[in-house]
């Protein structure tokens, strides 16, 4: 069992990612799961790099897939095998209470105040701390600012805006001569990803959480099928149809290379939108994601973010700790949000104008991460990643036109109060 874990873990590492000490003889190797978005696997590398030659260890980085998805089942058969060959992982902000179990309890071990009492929240499982938040994010709008002032257009307020300044704004620009234009491109794979955006478009038109804090399951009322008609009414009209296998890098892709006036995503994506090299560079501009054109429709920004946890299984918990402690450290995190605007889980850094000089939209994001709208990991624990993939296969279902939104909110309403055996999770 063992040998094959490590065999699907081996087609997913770096080759040759040790990472060596230049001082003083290494003492042990820990091994550390980062993600490869963005530049997220050189940050983590340059990171663990820092700790390893202040401490005189060794340290092994394992590359995961970019798929969330894959990412969890990877670890989750890694830690049911009991396996001690990752150290450190780094998890979603909804995977806590999944992993809970095969997670050292970080209490007193590491100090978290200063940061989003949220997030510490949403680490803690049972009373124990079994999570470090590390960067803690939400979903963003994304827009060419050019093209808009070009063509006399306002940032859009509502979903509804936005769909027509799309089409707008697209058709001229396809009359000019780019026939390679969209309106608007977003994360539409059947993964957690989409889990994301649909909860964004619930919640921004009042429709509920899926499964509500007390395990009501909610999801199947009008407004949600308002939500997702409005959605759908965007594949190719002002959406190409590949985003239906869309994730976070081939929605940058398409809006990074000139072809999207509007584009959901992370905060991740903003400097890489303007590196030297980006056609887009000094033309784009970040907005809140529109609210839902009816009463009670609020801006409503997914949380999402990463955390770093250590396994039970390790060999060498103080060290894997104390890299824990180094990486979600103030200066840590404050190199990361000037290298790479991953925004910071410690409120402070949010403040400090070094911070501020390369991304000047953070100012203003605390508030957004204060009221970003949780996945109902929380109440649906263990069963989460069931509740998620059932929600994202309905919302694809109904993108792709294979079936019809209020049919789909149905069935899947059926299929989670099933899942909730009736709201008892």
């Amino acid at each position: 069992m063992r040998k094959a874990l490590l065999a699907a873990l081996v087609s997913c590492t770096l080759a040759g990612a040790w990472l060596t000490p230049m001082r003083a003889a290494a003492q042990v190797t820990i091994s550390i799961s980062c993600s490869a978005l963005g530049i997220e696997a050189r940050l983590c590398r340059e990171g663990a790099e820092a700790w390893a030659q202040r401490t005189g260890n060794q340290v092994r980085l394992v590359s995961t897939p970019n798929s969330g998805t894959e990412r969890l089942a990877l670890y989750q058969q890694l830690l049911a095998a009991r396996s001690p060959d990752i150290d450190v992982f780094q998890v979603d902000v909804v995977w806590p209470g999944i992993l809970a179990s095969h997670l050292l309890d970080l209490s007193g071990k590491i100090d978290v105040s200063g940061h989003f009492e949220e997030v510490v929240r949403n680490n803690t499982v049972d009373g124990k701390l079994v999570a470090i938040p590390w960067f803690v994010s939400a979903g963003l709008l994304y827009y060419r600012r050019d093209l808009l002032e070009q063509h006399g257009a306002e940032v859009p307020e509502t979903w509804q805006q936005l769909t027509e300044t799309a089409g707008r704004v697209m058709q001229a620009e396809r009359a000019a001569g780019n026939d390679r234009m969209w309106g608007h491109v977003f994360q539409g794979r059947a993964y957690e990803g989409l889990t994301v955006n649909g909860i964004e478009w619930l919640a921004s038109h009042n429709a509920g959480r899926i499964v509500e804090p007390d395990g009501s399951v909610s999801v199947d009322n009008p407004r949600a099928v308002q939500a997702l008609t409005l959605a759908r009414s965007w594949i190719e009209r002002i959406t190409p149809l590949g985003v239906l296998n869309y994730a976070e890098e081939e929605s940058r892709g398409v809006f990074q290379s000139g072809n999207a006036v509007f584009m959901r995503n992370w905060p991740y994506a903003w400097p890489l939108l303007n590196a030297e090299d980006s056609p887009v560079r000094g033309k784009v501009g970040v907005a809140v994601l529109p609210r839902g054109a009816v009463q009670g429709g609020v801006h409503a920004a997914g949380l999402g973010g990463e955390q770093l946890a250590v396994s039970r299984y390790t060999a060498h918990p103080e060290q894997a700790v104390d890299l824990v402690r180094y990486l979600t450290s103030r200066e840590e995190q404050k190199r990361r949000a000037i290298a790479g605007a991953f925004t910071p889980s410690i409120v402070a850094l949010y403040e400090d104008e070094e911070v501020l000089a390369p991304n000047p939209f953070f100012r203003d994001l605390v508030p957004t991460l204060r009221s970003a709208v949780a996945r109902p990991s929380g109440v649906t624990g263990a069963r989460y990643n069931r509740v998620s993939a059932e929600f994202a296969a309905a919302v694809h279902a109904v993108l792709s036109g294979q079936s019809e939104p209020a049919e789909a909110l149905d069935r899947l309403e059926r299929q989670l109060t099933r899942i909730g055996r009736a709201g008892r999770w």
